[in-house]
């Protein structure tokens, strides 16, 4: 059983990190930089207040802005689970306290990962999944860009010519 649970909210620029323990009682609240330094700190204080015993990392980010938070940990050989940000949403109006702050979503993030037990761990990509998810981000970037280039060309096409942007077919050919 983990002595503790680190909730973390991730941000662009820095996050949001609670730590509390088996009781929900709050340990550490602290906002850090998104930068491999003061999260390496944090990694270190969240480890020193379990004081020898498991801690339970959580987030509602897997890419993105959490990347660099999500290799640390993994290079560290930290448990790291994914709650997603709907179940956040739905947790938060059952804790109090007014609007939304990244402490609170934090907070919220920890004591899920304390109170659930469907939650998925987070693993750093393979080289494969890695390479994967690059080509068809890139694929991704082509079709739209090609989608872009069509939308332009028919709307030039029809501030001049309506008549011959009205001749073409773009549902049944598109090279029209």
């Amino acid at each position: 059983m983990p002595a503790v649970w680190a909730g973390i909210d991730p941000g662009k620029r820095a996050h949001h990190c609670v730590v509390i323990d088996q009781s929900g009682e709050m340990l550490l609240a602290q906002r850090i930089d998104n930068d491999e330094t003061v999260l390496l700190e944090i990694i270190a204080t969240v480890t020193e207040i379990a004081d020898g015993h498991e801690v339970v990392w959580a987030t509602d980010l897997n890419s993105g802005g959490a990347a660099l938070l999500i290799s640390l940990l993994v290079a560290h050989g930290q448990q790291l689970l994914y709650i997603p940000g709907r179940i956040i949403h739905h947790a938060a109006a059952t804790y109090r306290g007014e609007g939304k702050t990244d402490a609170k979503d934090a907070r919220i993030i920890a004591d899920q990962a304390r109170m659930r037990t469907d939650l998925q761990p987070v693993h750093d990509g393979d080289q494969i999944s890695v390479d994967l998810k690059l080509l068809t981000a890139r694929r991704l970037n082509i079709i739209h860009d090609r989608v872009r280039a069509i939308n332009r060309l028919r709307a030039t096409m029809l501030e001049y010519l309506p008549a011959l942007e009205r001749a073409f077919d773009y549902s049944t050919s598109k090279a029209a």
